[in-house]
């Protein structure tokens, strides 16, 4: 079952045109603007918007995604993963949130996280 909430979840930062991510998507849940997202995956603004960027914006977007969706499963609403993910600091990384480790490159060690709360191994 959770791996149905997740691929159903991650679906939703799709265009349906496309089959890439979409940036504006992201951007528009997360509440932050493109250029904030762009500083955020580590990409230049304009990579965002460029058609020919698409590859490398669903790459450096997968793992927001991945933490997105995730959260949103555990918690059971997308609008409660989003402020997880912006406002609440992870255990043992210095008050950081997911936002700030994403931003520093360390989704993988939110992901990590996340797979660790959801098997019960942190409470």
């Amino acid at each position: 079952m959770s791996a149905v909430g997740f691929n159903i979840s991650a679906s939703h930062f799709g265009e349906s045109q496309s089959s890439f991510l979409s940036a504006r998507l992201v951007a528009d849940r997360l509440g932050v603007t493109l250029a904030e997202l762009a500083k955020l995956i580590g990409v230049a603004r304009n990579t965002l918007t460029a058609k020919s960027s698409a590859r490398k914006v669903d790459s450096a977007l997968s793992n927001v995604v991945r933490i997105l969706a995730m959260a949103a499963e555990m918690s059971g609403d997308e609008s409660r993963a989003v402020i997880w993910f912006k406002h609440q600091p992870i255990p043992g990384w210095a008050g950081k949130t997911a936002y700030d480790l994403v931003g520093e490159g360390k989704a993988d060690k939110v992901l990590v996280y996340l797979e660790a709360v959801r098997s019960g191994v942190y409470a």
